[in-house]
C-alpha cells in the first residue's frame, strides 16, 4: 500500500466531498463538528492578527494546536465508537458515519495546512526581530554543541529506550500526545533484494515527557531554542550499536480519551476504581491521528496503518515542528508572555469591593452583587470562603467543585473550614474529563479532613456552579450564596469571562437549598421560584419562554431574545427558535464555539443572527435574556444549550432579579452585541466572517476585552436591548 494519495484516489475523495458537501447544505443544522473547526480558525485569525506581538501570536497557534488534540482525542474518538462498533449515527448535516469522517478529515487538513503555512511563512520570519530563533544543530558553535553533547550524554542518553516491533516482539503500547521516533533498522550483513523486508526491523523511541521541548542556548544578543528532537536525533546511534539504520522519522500520535463510565450507585469504590481504570484506558485508546514528518519509510508508515487500522487521510505530514503546544515554553521563557491587564472593579455597583471588605458579610446584606471577571476581581469569591471558615458564627458551607487551580484557595479554606468544625459538604464531580486524577486526589485530601465529600451523581454529570454558607445571626439563621457560570479557580478567573452572583435573597437562598438537598439526598421539590435546573426541566423551560416570546410577536406584541453561549447544539430548543422567528420573534445569539443552528435562511430563521467573540479573553459568559414584553426576564449559569446539559448533567440557570444586577446582564450583551474588534458574524452555511475594521468603515473601536475595563454607571444603566420604539420603527420603516 501506497500512503500517497494517487490521482484517482484524489478524484475520488473530492467527489465524495462534493456530494457530501451538497447534503450539507440542504440540511437545516450546522454539523457540530465542522463547527467546532470553524472555531479553531476564529481562534487562528487571533495568531494572523499582525497588530499583536509576536508571542501573542504563538500563544493563540498554541491554543488551536491544543484545541486540535481535544478534538481527535473526544470528537473523532467519539466518531470512532460508531465507526468501530458498526453503530450508525447520522450527523446533523444528514452525512452517515463514514461520508462524514471523509468531510470532516479533509477540512482538518486544509485548516492544519494553513497551521504550518502560517508558522513558516509568517511568524518564523518574526523571530530574530524579537531576540529568538529556533534553530537547529549547525547553527550552533562548537561550544555550544559540546555543552549539547554533554547534556544528551549526561540526562538524555540514560532515559531513552528503544522498543522493537518484529515477529519476535509484540508491538509496544505508544503514548498519546508524545514525539515518538519511528527507526527502521537491520542487521548488518542480513540484507539481500529477496529479503528487505523481512529482515527490517521496526523500534520506537519516545521521547520522555517530563524533558523540556527546546534546550535553551542564551547569547547576549538572542535566545535560541533548539528542538530537543533534533538532538536526539543526532545522537539516535548511539541506541544502535553495529545495526544499519536505514530511516529514522518522527511521528505523535492522539488516542481516543471519549469514554462512558459503568456506575455503582452501592459503591463508593467501585465508583473512583471506575474511574482510574478508564484514565488507564484513554491511555492506551485507539489511535485517531498520525502527525508525521515527511520522508518517513513507506514501509513503516504502511505497518502502522494497519496496526492502528487508519486511512491515509488520518496521517497529517509535516514540514515543520510537530505540535505547536511546545511554543508555550518559548512564550514563557524569560517572562516574555504578554501581560495581563491588570484586575479592577469596573462595574459600579462593585465600589464597595474595590478594597478588601473587612466582613464580606455586611457587604452581602447591602443587596445582590454581580461580578464580571475578570474585570471585576475573584477576590470576593474566595473571601466569601476564607471568611466563612474563620467566622465561629458560620455553621456550614456547602459547594459543588468541577475544575479548580493546582494551587487553591478554594480547597485550603475548605480544608480550614472543617478543622475549625465547620460542617463541609463538597459534591466533588470527579468526571471532570482530563482532571479526574487532580479531582480525586484533592477529594480525597478533603474528606481525609473531615469534609462530606460527594462524588457526583451516578450517570449524571455535575456542571452547577453553587456556594452556600450558612450562618448563626443570634435571632435566625441567614444564607450567603454564589451562583456562576463559571469554575471556582481562581487562575482561569483571569482569563475566562464569567458572571457570578453574590447574594442573601432568601427566595433564591431558598432554592439553592432545595437543590443541594436533590443532588446530594433523595428530595424532589415542587418547584423553583428563582433556579431553573437540569436534568428535570431546564429544556422544558427555557423552550417555554421561547414560546412565549413568539406568542407574544403573533399578538403584535414587543418580543425579542439573547442568548450569550459557549455552544448550541439542542436540536429540540433550535426548532423552536426557528419557530419563534418565523414568528417574527428578533432573536440575537452570541455563540462562542459550537452553533448547530443556521441562520439567515430565507423562511426558517431569517430573524436570527449569530455572532462570535473571540479574542484575549476566553468568553464563558452564559446569559440568556427575553423580552418578556417589556419586563425582562434574564438568566445566568453554567448551562449551554447543548443535549448533554439538558440531560446529562445536573446544571441550573439562576434569575438576576434585583433591578442592578438585571441591567449590569443587560449592559454585558448589549456591549457583546456592539463589539467591532473580538466579532464575527455567522453565515447562512455555517462560516463566519469577521467584522470589518472599524477604521475601515470609519467606526469607533469597540473592543469589549478592553471597554469593559473602563465602564460606568450611565453606561450601565442606559443600555437597552429590543427597545419597542427599534421595533416599532423596523416594522414601519419610518421614524418614531
Amino acid at each position: 500500500m501506497n500512503t500517497k494519495q494517487t490521482p484517482d484516489e484524489k478524484r475520488r475523495l473530492e467527489k465524495v466531498i462534493n456530494k457530501s458537501y451538497d447534503v450539507i447544505e440542504k440540511s437545516d443544522y450546522i454539523s457540530r463538528d465542522l463547527s467546532w473547526l470553524k472555531f479553531d480558525e476564529r481562534v487562528l485569525d487571533q495568531a494572523r492578527d499582525v497588530r499583536r506581538n509576536i508571542f501573542d501570536r504563538l500563544k493563540f497557534l498554541a491554543i488551536t494546536a491544543s484545541n486540535l488534540d481535544e478534538f481527535f482525542t473526544i470528537r473523532v474518538g467519539s466518531l470512532y465508537n460508531y465507526i468501530d462498533y458498526g453503530k450508525e449515527r447520522t450527523d446533523y448535516s444528514g452525512l452517515r458515519e463514514l461520508p462524514f469522517k471523509k468531510t470532516l478529515m479533509a477540512a482538518t487538513q486544509s485548516f492544519v495546512t494553513e497551521t504550518q503555512r502560517l508558522y513558516k511563512e509568517d511568524l518564523f520570519p518574526e523571530f530574530l526581530g524579537n531576540g529568538f530563533r529556533v534553530i537547529g544543530l549547525n547553527d550552533l558553535n562548537h561550544e555550544e554543541m559540546e555543552q549539547v553533547l554533554d547534556y544528551f550524554n549526561r540526562t538524555i542518553y540514560p532515559m531513552l529506550t528503544p522498543m522493537v516491533f518484529d515477529h519476535t516482539h509484540t508491538f509496544p503500547s505508544l503514548l498519546g500526545k508524545t514525539l515518538i521516533f519511528g527507526v527502521v533498522t537491520k542487521s548488518e550483513g542480513e540484507r539481500t533484494e529477496s529479503n528487505i523486508n523481512e529482515s527490517r526491523k521496526i523500534s520506537f523511541v519516545q521521547i520522555p515527557q517530563n524533558l523540556k521541548r527546546f534546550y535553551v542556548v542564551e547569547r547576549e544578543d538572542e535566545i535560541m531554542f533548539l528542538p530537543i528532537e533534533e538532538i536526539i536525533r543526532h545522537e539516535i546511534w548511539k541506541l544502535y550499536k553495529n545495526v544499519e539504520i536505514e530511516s529514522v522519522a518522527l511521528f505523535r500520535i492522539t488516542r481516543n480519551g471519549d469514554f462512558d463510565l459503568v456506575e455503582h450507585e452501592d459503591s463508593e469504590t467501585d465508583f473512583i476504581d471506575e474511574i482510574k481504570k478508564k484514565i488507564k484506558d484513554r491511555r492506551l485508546g485507539r489511535v485517531t491521528r498520525i502527525e508525521m514528518e515527511g520522508g518517513c519509510s513507506e514501509w513503516m508508515l504502511q505497518m502502522m496503518l494497519k496496526r492502528w487500522k487508519l486511512e491515509k487521510n488520518d496521517i497529517f505530514f509535516s514540514d515543520t515542528l510537530i505540535d505547536f503546544t511546545a511554543f508555550w515554553q518559548i512564550i514563557k521563557h524569560a517572562e516574555l508572555k504578554s501581560k495581563q491587564v491588570a484586575q479592577r472593579a469596573s462595574v459600579p455597583a462593585l465600589g464597595q469591593l474595590t478594597q478588601k471588605p473587612e466582613n464580606i458579610f455586611e457587604t452581602m446584606k447591602q443587596g445582590d452583587i454581580l461580578l464580571h471577571h475578570p474585570y471585576n476581581n475573584f477576590e470576593p469569591v474566595l473571601q466569601l470562603l476564607e471568611q466563612a471558615a474563620e467566622d465561629p458564627q458560620v455553621l456550614a458551607i456547602k459547594i459543588t467543585l468541577y475544575r479548580i487551580s493546582k494551587h487553591s484557595r478554594i480547597a485550603e479554606a475548605l480544608l480550614h473550614a472543617a478543622e475549625n468544625g465547620k460542617h463541609v459538604s463538597v459534591l466533588f464531580e470527579v468526571k471532570a474529563r482530563f482532571d479526574e486524577e487532580n479531582n480525586i486526589r484533592e477529594a480525597l485530601r478533603l474528606q481525609k479532613a473531615g469534609c462530606f465529600v460527594i462524588y457526583g451523581i451516578p450517570g449524571l454529570k455535575t456542571h452547577t456552579k453553587l456556594l452556600q454558607v450558612i450562618r448563626n445571626e443570634g435571632d435566625m439563621v441567614k444564607s450567603y450564596a454564589h451562583l456562576s457560570s463559571g469554575n471556582y479557580n481562581e487562575d482561569t478567573a483571569k482569563l475566562y469571562t464569567d458572571i457570578g452572583l453574590l447574594t442573601t435573597d432568601e427566595v433564591l437562598t431558598r432554592d439553592i437549598s432545595e437543590f443541594f438537598n436533590v443532588i446530594t439526598g433523595h428530595s424532589q421539590p415542587h418547584s423553583y421560584q428563582r433556579l431553573i435546573t437540569a436534568p428535570r426541566d431546564m429544556r422544558k423551560s427555557l423552550v417555554k419562554m421561547i414560546q412565549h416570546e413568539a406568542d407574544n410577536a403573533r399578538a403584535g406584541l414587543p418580543s425579542g431574545i439573547c442568548f450569550k453561549i459557549n455552544s448550541l447544539q439542542d436540536k429540540i430548543t433550535i426548532d423552536e427558535l426557528y419557530k419563534a422567528s418565523q414568528a417574527g420573534v428578533k432573536i440575537q445569539l452570541i455563540v462562542r464555539g459550537i452553533c448547530c443552528l443556521r441562520p439567515q435562511r430565507k423562511g426558517l430563521s431569517e430573524n436570527i443572527t449569530v455572532r462570535s467573540i473571540v479574542g484575549d479573553f476566553l468568553e464563558h459568559t452564559r446569559i440568556y435574556y427575553f423580552h418578556n414584553n417589556g419586563e425582562p426576564k434574564v438568566y445566568g449559569g453554567s448551562a449551554d444549550v447543548m443535549v448533554r446539559s439538558f440531560d446529562r448533567r445536573i446544571e441550573s440557570l439562576f434569575e438576576i432579579y434585583g433591578t442592578q444586577v438585571k441591567q449590569q446582564a443587560i449592559h454585558i450583551l448589549d456591549w457583546n452585541l456592539k463589539d467591532n474588534v473580538n466579532a464575527y458574524t455567522m453565515q447562512e452555511d455555517g462560516s463566519f466572517i469577521q467584522c470589518a475594521s472599524p477604521t475601515e468603515c470609519g467606526d469607533e473601536t469597540f473592543n469589549i476585552h478592553k471597554k469593559f475595563f473602563e465602564v460606568n454607571a450611565t453606561e450601565v444603566m442606559e443600555a437597552r436591548l429590543f427597545q419597542e420604539e427599534e421595533m416599532i420603527e423596523e416594522a414601519l420603516g419610518t421614524e418614531v
